[in-house]
């Protein structure tokens, strides 16, 4: 059953209705004077992608870790089945099972949501290019957000929608979690925990994974023992 630790102490549903909301996140000093790492040339997935509503810019080069791109890996999960999604927040890391012997790995970065639950949901459904819908109990501390309210439809896909190309539902007992694996990551905020949101995957990421996913499939997010140092933003 998904726990909720600090989600009770929130208060009711406030904690993760923002799950899609992208923050900017301030880089810290210490890490503006480090020297850019030298990192390979990025694999051709991670090339633009022109074919979509949207159009997707290719990652940066020298931007993104080898150890977070996408790539097959002996699957730690064997007993799991074809389709099953785990998620470990402290690595950064989301695991898509292909057989007993392979998964797919991504790399992720995670919001102060994604380290507040831990346990296996379902995943219900997922939608290309979704709209995100803001809740009254967020409006109500961000009045800015109001004309992408609920009542007011929802603010339309597109580059600037912080769900960005794909999101991925969870679901337990037939209702909403409100936690989402959705795109619209930074290549250099993967790996990083960040000030808000579920799970943030790169767009051409979240696209292959949503190409796989399986409905109905379990998703199982590993509790985090890393105490959370980021401040709540919702």
């Amino acid at each position: 059953m998904l726990s909720r630790r600090n989600f009770i102490a929130m208060g009711g549903m406030a904690g993760l209705v923002a799950c899609g909301q992208k923050l900017p996140d301030e880089p810290s000093r210490a890490a503006l004077a480090q020297p850019a790492p030298n990192f390979p040339p990025l694999p051709d997935f991670y090339q633009a992608i022109t074919d979509e509503k949207f159009p997707i810019p290719a990652i940066e080069e020298g931007s993104l870790s080898p150890e977070y791109w996408r790539q097959k890996v002996t699957n730690p999960w064997p007993d799991r089945t074809h389709g099953s999604i785990v998620i470990d927040p402290d690595a950064a890391l989301l695991y898509f099972v292909e057989t007993p012997d392979s998964a797919t790995r991504y790399g992720v970065s995670v919001g102060a949501a994604g380290f507040d639950w831990n346990g296996t949901a379902r995943l219900q459904f997922w939608r290309s290019w979704p709209r995100w819908n803001v809740p009254d109990t967020m409006v109500a501390r961000r009045p800015e957000l109001a004309p992408y309210s609920v009542a007011n439809g929802g603010m339309d896909a597109g580059p600037e929608n912080p769900l960005g190309a794909r999101a991925l539902y969870l679901f337990q007992n037939g209702k909403d979690t409100l936690y989402r694996v959705h795109g619209d990551a930074s290549s250099r905020e993967l790996g990083k925990p960040v000030s808000s949101g579920c799970i943030r995957m790169l767009n051409q990421d979240v696209i292959h994974l949503n190409d796989r996913a399986v409905h109905g499939a379990d998703v199982t997010v590993l509790p985090s023992i890393k105490p959370s140092k980021l401040t709540q933003l919702y």
